[in-house]
């Protein structure tokens, strides 16, 4: 449990109260070492209460010996899997209620040590509109048999009503559909940003250890090296968090932009020289022309915030040798700024979803990310009345195109 702890700092914090699902995180014996507020309020405990308690203090008694079983069979294939197909799962409330749900499972592994992550959901009032949806299902059968002994006009009545209820099945339908798939999409993206956190914290802790080593003079080189990474890594989840802030500002509509008049050279300008720091050999960013004379009246903190984005993916998916070309042109009361890599490009199966939070492309999942930048950028320019499309080719290379509303100051 310490070993966990040791994991669970503010950043790690952050992410768990962030999601709105139950979280609750077992080690190998089934004792509770993590669990989020949204889970301590499912089932009815104070903030630190669950900790250091058996897992079974969760499930109803009789489903003891069954779950159990359950759990043995799972910590020994170590494989993500989403609990109760076929079968149903209930919760056991502190007041002894009882509650159906559904829960998620991911296991990982840290220093060592292995734990369970669980994703708990309250299924009650699903499972009343589902016993609502028999009802009625039951009730419309007898109905329909019923009516079919009568004149040619009632019968007429019930094929409308049949027409009603197939569309009223497939909205249900679809609408499970959905919400299965958003299950699945959060626990693949607790999986990934689980992955995001360790390997720089790991980075952190190599280099701090290395640090200590190098006592004497000359060896000044050896520590500067070192600490250039843990700021680099330290920046690295910096950017992770404010992403999440940004999440969370957008949801709840705690955002607020600050406009101002500036020229688009200063945001330009300011963007490549960090990117620079990033390019990969023979890699190049070809400067936009004839942008000196373009102002804007916009947030140019969000403006620096997408440009940073667009350009530091276009490096980071693109090989080495290639070139990223920026380009910026007006269109009436508008301005365009394109952003083209020859990087590797988005399967056409999944353009479609490349906006959505949370999702990456197969293609990009070696490459570090959290699939929530691409989203941050289209809600913010979809509020400040810009947007932004795009068009690639796997492979070949992709490119961005943003449109802001363009004001030409004397």
């Amino acid at each position: 449990m310490e070993k966990f702890e040791e994991i669970n700092n503010h950043s790690f914090g952050l992410l768990f109260e962030s999601v709105s699902e139950g979280i609750i995180v077992v080690n190998k014996q089934q004792i509770v070492v993590a669990s989020n507020s949204s889970a301590n309020k499912m089932f009815g405990y104070d903030e630190g209460e669950l900790k250091g308690q058996h897992l079974d203090t969760l499930i109803p008694q009789k489903y003891h010996h069954q779950h159990q079983h359950h759990v043995e069979q799972f910590m020994q294939s170590s494989e993500q899997r989403q609990m109760g197909h076929g079968r149903d799962l209930y919760g056991l409330h502190k007041d002894g209620s009882q509650f159906p749900v559904e829960a998620g499972l991911n296991p990982f592994e840290q220093e060592g040590h292995h734990y369970v992550m669980a994703m708990v959901i309250d299924i009650t009032i699903r499972k009343k509109h589902e016993q609502q949806i028999l009802e009625l299902n039951n009730q419309l059968e007898h109905k329909i048999e019923k009516r079919t002994k009568q004149l040619r006009k009632t019968v007429l009545e019930l094929e409308d009503e049949i027409v009603k209820r197939k569309e009223a099945e497939n909205k249900i339908k679809e609408s499970l559909r959905k919400e299965r798939e958003l299950n699945e999409l959060k626990t693949k993206f607790l999986s990934l940003v689980s992955h995001e956190f360790k390997t720089p914290l790991s980075g952190i802790l190599t280099s701090t250890t290395l640090i200590g080593k190098y006592t004497q003079r000359e060896q000044q080189e050896k520590r500067e090296k070192h600490l250039k990474t843990i700021k680099s890594k330290v920046k690295y989840l910096n950017n992770i968090l404010d992403d999440f802030l940004s999440v969370e500002r957008l949801e709840t509509g705690k955002v607020s932009y600050k406009f101002s008049n500036f020229p688009l050279s200063k945001v330009i300008n300011e963007v490549i020289y960090d990117a620079n720091m990033l390019l990969k050999d023979g890699q190049k960013i070809k400067y936009p022309e004839n942008i000196d004379d373009i102002n804007l009246h916009f947030d140019e903190k969000i403006l620096e915030l997408i440009f940073t984005n667009l350009i530091n993916n276009a490096i980071k998916y693109s090989p080495e040798n290639s070139l990223i070309d920026i380009q910026a042109f007006s269109e009436k009361d508008w301005l365009k700024i394109q952003i083209k890599d020859e990087g590797i490009g988005i399967p056409e199966k999944e353009q479609k979803y490349i906006f959505k939070r949370y999702f990456r492309a197969e293609n990009a999942l070696l490459n570090q990310g959290t699939g929530i930048g691409l989203n941050i950028i289209k809600s913010h320019l979809e509020n400040l009345g810009g947007n932004i499309n795009f068009i690639s080719k796997e492979n070949e290379g992709s490119t961005f195109t943003v449109k802001l509303p363009l004001t030409q100051n004397a």
